[in-house]
């Protein structure tokens, strides 16, 4: 599945570069312009229970979230055919509470990462429905007490398959009522998994070359190239992490915060980064599409280890303030396929070498012609719970400088 998504996202940038003399950076590459993204949020369902876990194991009571996300992205192979890459999983784990009532309380995670065919029947003018089929690379994560595995992680392709009704707002938007399902699998000691979710997806659409002209030639700024070295220490903490990760405990709360982005188990007490931008589409003034490439050389806070990554990563850039002196934004990278130089850190598996690389920040440009550029930002490797080893590693708040041209 990451090898596939390898090349999907090496296959965008590629299509992006060679079309380069051919479409201003105002139009999107012939690939771009026929793919969306679709947010659905809504219930999960998965019936654990007792008869999961090891003889002489068992609880009175569970706790359940049914509150759960997908995440896809699609690209249209025709007019009602589309392929479709995403995420599945609850907003908070399966726990069995008090376990054989000795105290014991433990998690269940599960994630699931799907690839399909998706196809539209035209219901009337603006409705559809449409039927879903592919695989999905399930893991999931049990828990042992003691040092004995109660519950045993799992980690299979399966079928996946769903249904849904659609209606077109817009050539942009849809509204969707969708039904997603994963069956039961005995050999895995696996329940099905069923999802009901509400949603749209947002469909890319392609200016015409009058319009892309205008955009071109108007005055703000969309810097064409980037090269940027950042420095983070852990010295600082970890808050900033922890706040997008909805994990900051100030007072009362353990999890104060924005559920935006990942922490991590793995903490680099030192970090070092070269990172290279290039522009592929900008929207008229707010928006910016970059693909980009780093190195990163970080320390391991508990055990000092000399770590490498590389990475290749999409950016997504919005310009929140536009002012005499200076441009201010907001970023935001994810799923960049990575190779890390060691998969086990200071005693915790994160999982193969290949993995991903997520960044977020803010920042600016400024300077005559905005030749420079200042950001904060935080980073993260791990590789999505695609294997049940994936500790993840928190990269510290690092500060930027860089220079356009």
């Amino acid at each position: 599945m990451k090898k596939i998504l390898f090349v999907c996202i090496l296959l965008v940038t590629i299509n992006g570069v060679s079309q380069e003399k051919e479409n201003p950076k105002t139009k999107f590459t012939n690939f771009l312009s026929t793919s969306y993204y679709s947010l659905n949020l809504g219930g999960i369902f998965y019936p654990f229970s007792n008869d999961n876990l090891i003889d002489g194991f068992k609880t009175e009571s569970f706790s359940r979230n049914w509150f759960s996300g997908r995440l896809l992205l699609g690209h249209k192979l025709t007019g009602d055919l589309s392929v479709q890459f995403g995420t599945m999983r609850p907003a908070s784990w399966f726990k069995y509470d008090n376990v054989n009532d000795i105290g014991y309380y433990r998690s269940v995670w599960i994630n699931a990462w799907s690839l399909s065919l998706k196809k539209d029947f035209k219901l009337y003018k603006k409705t559809s429905f449409y039927a879903e089929a592919g695989i999905a690379n399930l893991t999931r994560f049990g828990f042992s007490i003691q040092d004995q595995i109660i519950y045993e992680d799992a980690h299979y392709a399966s079928l996946l398959y769903g249904f849904g009704v659609q209606h077109r707002i817009s050539d942009t938007w849809r509204l969707s009522l969708s039904g997603t399902f994963l069956p039961k699998s005995t050999k895995h000691n696996q329940p099905s998994i069923s999802q009901a979710t509400l949603g749209f997806e947002y469909h890319l659409q392609q200016v015409d070359d009058q319009t892309a002209e205008k955009y071109g030639n108007n005055d703000y700024f969309f810097p064409k190239n980037i090269f940027q070295v950042s420095y983070g220490t852990g010295a600082i903490g970890f808050g900033i992490n922890q706040f997008f990760g909805m994990s900051l405990p100030i007072g009362d709360f353990e999890s104060f915060g924005i559920p935006v982005f990942w922490v991590g188990a793995v903490k680099a007490q030192h970090a070092v980064s070269l990172t290279y931008q290039r522009l592929i589409y900008r929207s008229e003034k707010i928006f910016s599409l970059d693909w980009g490439a780093s190195i990163t050389y970080f320390q391991s806070q508990v055990g000092q280890s000399n770590v490498f990554a590389i990475s290749i990563f999409p950016v997504l850039r919005f310009y929140l303030l536009r002012k005499k002196a200076y441009d201010f934004y907001t970023n935001y990278s994810i799923i960049g396929p990575a190779f890390i130089s060691k998969s086990d850190i200071d005693g915790f598996e994160s999982g193969p070498k290949i993995t991903y690389h997520d960044t977020m920040g803010f920042g600016v440009f400024f300077g005559k012609q905005r030749k420079y550029n200042f950001e904060l930002r935080i980073m993260h490797y791990s590789n999505g719970n695609i294997f049940t080893r994936n500790a993840g590693v928190a990269i510290p708040l690092q500060f930027t400088f860089g220079k356009t041209f």
